[in-house]
């Protein structure tokens, strides 16, 4: 077992037994980081030994982890890695009444980083070797010899999948998974995998191309007897930056990360995305034209929502651009901001394999003044539903320049919708179309929805950047609480038109969230 241990900087090499996978034991009696100095006493392993691993990995020149694969993993197509899963019965911290059990995930396909995985015992922090024979593999793959298990005890995991009653409490169901780059996804009750998080972006969109930054090393604490929270620490690397970060995951009707996160750049950093969120919009019923599709709509995402420093309430319907655009909502201090899957029925999608109507949202919810800045949305075009196109984050005003140390707190939380108690209208539609009437003139309808009846004497205030507003009026709906603004626009003979709809009440004072959206002349 001592050859199956990870080559990542983690020097001592007794066997232990690990919550029962025998055939994954192995440990250190001091962890390491890659380059550095032994961090202090196991029994205070925590964030701040996760701080100072990313300090010292910062200082020294970034080293690619990409790993070479044995037989039995390369040359993977989509439905060969697929049919590779961790066996149950090797399950860490199964039937251990702990409550969360973990299963790790192979590589393979695109997951070629080798990522080092450790777990918090007591305080001690052990490495979990890679062992192939904990998975199972697809029906009529032929068995492998010495020299091949010999080959993949070289190897690495690609991540890990966390397991939790969540739905019924016979059952552990899948809540969330940390895998590939920086990336990780969990759902609430009920719930389908759909949008993820990630750790960091960085220079998303921009001309000279993205970054993507890694989770390298993840420690798993124990949890105690029945326990309702999972902590993890995760080191994030890339060639210009290094970060720590601190999940404690809490599954549920609503499923919250809270999260801490600190960089250490290597160099001067620009565009950072702090607390992104990636998901997909492909269509909706604003944006049929030209798409061949028996469903009503395929997106994870219906829009960005954001409750602003100045506590406005902001919805951006989503877009599937014709190219690349991005919209930066300027703000200080920010209350919140979300991708958010706002349609909850199956008749409003029509797939009964995808079940879009049971796609998380996801909220951010920052801790402590993120100060000014703005949040970042990223929409790509895509021809499909299998791409993820659209990205949101926070980008801060302020450098974020080498040398330093930068720590951000919040909240993610992972449910229906975002949780913003205020009673106001919300947009529940939004559809766009030529005028059957006025040759050049777009007709645009956005449907609110109230908490509960409209008030009187509601008003539509519509504005544009460019173009102009011929035509403003306001409809009661046969559905009940629900209002229409229906609204004429010409749009400019070329270029982007930003617009804003707002409901007001008779005191002149918001009853709507305030609707934005981009037009872009084809």
């Amino acid at each position: 077992m001592v050859d199956a241990l990870w080559r990542s900087g983690y020097c001592d090499r007794r066997a232990v037994v690990l919550g029962g996978l025998a055939s994954l034991a192995a440990s250190a009696a001091s962890v390491r980081a890659q380059g550095g100095d032994a961090p202090p006493p196991a029994a205070l392993f925590g964030f701040e030994q996760v701080v100072e691993f990313a300090r010292e990995r910062a200082a020294s020149e970034y080293r690619n982890r990409k790993q070479s694969f044995s037989k039995r993993f390369e040359d993977l197509d989509y439905d060969g890695y697929r049919g590779i899963r961790h066996l149950p019965e090797r399950r860490l911290w199964r039937d251990e009444g702990r409550g969360f059990s973990i299963d790790f995930t192979p590589p393979g396909l695109f997951y070629t980083e080798q990522v080092a995985i450790n777990v918090v015992t007591s305080g001690e922090a052990l490495p979990v070797p890679f062992d192939s024979s904990a998975f199972r593999y697809p029906e009529g793959w032929p068995e492998l010899g010495e020299e091949d298990l010999k080959a993949d005890s070289g190897m690495g995991f690609s991540g890990f999948r966390v397991l939790f009653p969540l739905n019924r409490p016979d059952k552990a169901d899948e809540v969330a998974v940390f895998q590939g780059a920086s990336y990780f996804r969990a759902v609430a009750r009920g719930q389908n995998y759909g949008l993820s998080g990630r750790g960091l972006a960085l220079r998303t969109g921009e001309p000279e191309g993205e970054e993507f930054p890694s989770f390298t090393d993840f420690w798993l604490h124990q949890p105690q007897a029945n326990a309702t929270s999972l902590m993890i620490h995760a080191l994030l690397d890339s060639p210009s930056v290094t970060g720590a970060y601190e999940f404690v995951l809490r599954p549920g009707a609503e499923t919250v990360m809270e999260t801490r996160m600190a960089l250490f750049p290597r160099r001067d950093l620009k565009a950072v995305g702090i607390a992104p969120l990636t998901s997909m919009y492909y269509f909706g019923p604003k944006d049929r034209l030209g798409v061949d599709d028996f469903r009503e709509a395929v997106h994870d995402s219906s829009g960005l929502q954001i409750v602003n420093g100045a506590g406005e309430r902001i919805w951006r319907p989503l877009n599937n651009p014709a190219r690349l655009q991005s919209s930066f909502f300027v703000d200080k201090a920010p209350q919140g901001y979300g991708l958010v899957q706002r349609k909850r029925r199956f008749e409003l999608f029509q797939d009964s394999e995808a079940r879009y109507d049971k796609r998380p949202s996801c909220w951010v919810e920052p801790s402590g003044d993120w100060g000014a800045g703005g949040v970042k949305l990223v929409e790509i075009p895509t021809p499909n539903e299998f791409n993820d196109n659209i990205v949101a984050f926070w980008s801060p005003e302020a450098n974020i320049d080498a040398g330093g140390r930068y720590d951000y707190t919040y909240r993610l939380i992972w449910s229906d919708q975002a949780p913003d108690a205020v009673q106001i209208a919300r947009v529940v539609e939004t559809r766009d179309g030529l005028s059957v009437n006025d040759e050049g003139v777009r007709h645009l309808i956005i449907d609110f929805e109230f908490p509960e009846e409209a008030p009187k004497g509601l008003q539509v205030q519509a504005s544009t950047s460019a173009g102009t507003i011929s035509h403003v009026a306001l409809y009661a709906l046969p559905r009940e609480k629900s209002m229409r603004a229906a609204i004429d626009f010409v749009p400019p003979g070329e270029g982007a038109t930003d617009m804003r709809v707002v409901l007001v009440d008779a005191a002149q004072e918001p009853a709507s969230e305030t609707w934005l959206s981009r037009w872009d002349a084809p």
